[in-house]
Order: structure tokens, then sequence, then C-alpha cells
């Protein structure tokens, strides 16, 4: 007999009472500043840290609600492509890899194409899920910014692309680095169609993605702090036989040497889009005139 256990610790709850134990989720250490984030406070908050401004990672479920006019959207069912082209298999099958975080993400694929308005303009949304295998870009994502481009142009929107991505997906081989040059044929219908083409970087956009359809848009925006490049800093350093500067491939460096047109809050990325987009689809305020007239009739 544990006296410990079948005697004292009996003996303590009969005093102290049944009392439920504490949900070990309710803090987040901030993975910049280490400090401790209560998760209803870092919700409203945009999933950004309100000690240092460190933008932790956000799902696509809430930066929707947060981009389009009052959390309103519509989801573009993405079309079927094959499952598990290559039989594919490294440390675990693929077939499985993609069935795991199908049932951990609740998506099909690493991307969600969207549509609805943002500051009253139409706008189309590709956002990635980096939970989803990284982000990578296999043939259902190069499928999803098609179909992305498609329907901008069908609703004579603008395209917003939204890469969260470590590059192109090993699993799928050829065809996932045929989807780079596809994506840039997706964007090219919509510049062609005169409509504008607004890419914001998050963390990490890497690889593929970024040597393909993240660098050709309109206008770049980027979340503070986010990594931006193509190969590792390792890599690169071994290359050049150079040391590279400590800031080196983030969203601050890039916006210093012209590769980024601004670095914005999350906050603020809704109504900046927004005013973006009424200066390069509404220039004559068409839609501000439409409301101060019908106010005035009212």
């Amino acid at each position: 007999m544990n006296w410990l256990t079948d005697y004292i610790r009996p003996r303590i709850r009969s005093i102290v009472g049944d009392q439920k134990e504490v949900p070990d989720n309710l803090w987040t250490k901030c993975p910049s500043c280490e400090g401790m984030l209560f998760h209803r406070d870092l919700k409203d908050n945009l999933n950004v840290c309100y000690h240092c401004n460190h933008h932790l990672r956000i799902t696509v479920k809430e930066r929707l609600g947060y981009m389009f006019d009052e959390g309103k959207y519509d989801k573009v069912d993405l079309p079927k492509v094959p499952f598990d082209p290559l039989k594919f298999k490294d440390r675990k099958k693929y077939a499985d890899r993609l069935k795991d975080s199908q049932h951990k993400t609740g998506l099909k694929d690493a991307i969600t194409v969207a549509k609805g308005t943002i500051g009253g303009q139409k706008a189309v949304i590709a956002a990635f899920n980096f939970s989803f295998m990284g982000g990578s870009m296999g043939a259902a994502v190069g499928e999803g910014i098609v179909l992305a481009a498609e329907q901008a142009v069908k609703d004579k929107a603008a395209l917003i692309c939204i890469p969260s991505s470590g590059g192109a997906r090993m699993q799928e081989g050829m065809l996932s680095l045929i989807q780079m040059p596809r994506s840039i044929i997706a964007v090219e219908m919509v510049k062609d169609a005169k409509l504008p083409y607004i890419v914001l970087l998050t963390d990490p956009t890497t690889g593929g993605v970024s040597a393909s359809f993240a660098m050709v848009g309109d206008i770049h925006l980027a979340e503070p702090g986010s990594t931006i490049g193509f190969a590792g800093r390792r890599v690169i350093e071994e290359t050049v036989r150079e040391t590279l500067p400590d800031d080196f491939q983030t969203a601050e460096y890039l916006l210093e040497h012209g590769m980024v047109d601004q670095v914005v809050n999350r906050k603020d990325l809704r109504d900046i889009i927004g005013r973006m987009l009424s200066m390069l689809m509404d220039p004559e305020n068409k839609n501000v005139k439409k409301k101060a007239n019908g106010k005035a009739a009212a």
C-alpha cells in the first residue's frame, strides 16, 4: 500500500474539493520575444504578438475572414486531380501524407480559392495553408491558381495571391515543377484582361513558388518579418562564398532592395488593399458617387 497515493491524496482532495484542471492551451509563447500570449488576446490581435509585433502564422479561414468585407466570402470548389499520380513513397506513402494533412487541416489541399469584395471592389483570393505539407505546390495547387485566375477574369475582379510555401512538392516530381509555368500563364490571363494582380508575401515564401507567380505581381506587399527567397541561406553562402547579412531574405530587406513595394501590418492589410483596388479598378470613384447620390435621394 502506498500511503501517499492511497491515503494522503484522497484526504487532500476531500479538503480542497474537486477543481477543474486548467487547459494547457490557454497561453502561447511568442517565437520572437518569448513573451507569453493569452490565446483570446492573441486571436483578437489577428495572431500578432502584442509585445513585439511578431506576426505568427494564421489559418486560411482566419485570413479570409479578416481580408474580405465583413468577413463574407464564397469558396470556389477546386477541380479534382489525380490523388497520387506517381505512387510515391519515401519513409511514408504520399497517399498517407495527403490523408493525414487533409484530416489535420480539414482542407483538400494546400490552397483555398475564395471570392468576395475588399473595400467594395470584387476580388478573388488564392491563399496557401502552410500547415498542409508546408504549403507545397503540387498539381492541385497549380489547378487552384489557374481556377482563381479564370474566376477573376470571369467576374472582372482583382486577383490576390497569398503564398505561404516551402516550394514545389517533391512527391509529385516533374508534375509539380510544371505548375510553375502554368501559374505564370494563369497570371498573364489576368493581366491581359487589364485586372490588378496583387501578391501578399507571408512567412515563408520560398522555392518554386517564389520563382514563379509570387514575384510577378503588379504590387507586392509583405507581412513584417516574413522569410522570402528561393534557396536556403546556407546554400547561397556556399555558392557565392560570402557571409550574408543577418536580415537577408526578410520582408524588410527585400523592401530596402526594391523587391517588395510595402511591408504592411496584418491589421492594416484590408484597408490598404481596399484603397489600392479602388484606385486601380474605380479611378473615378464611381461607387462612391453612386452611394452619395443614393443617400441624397433618400
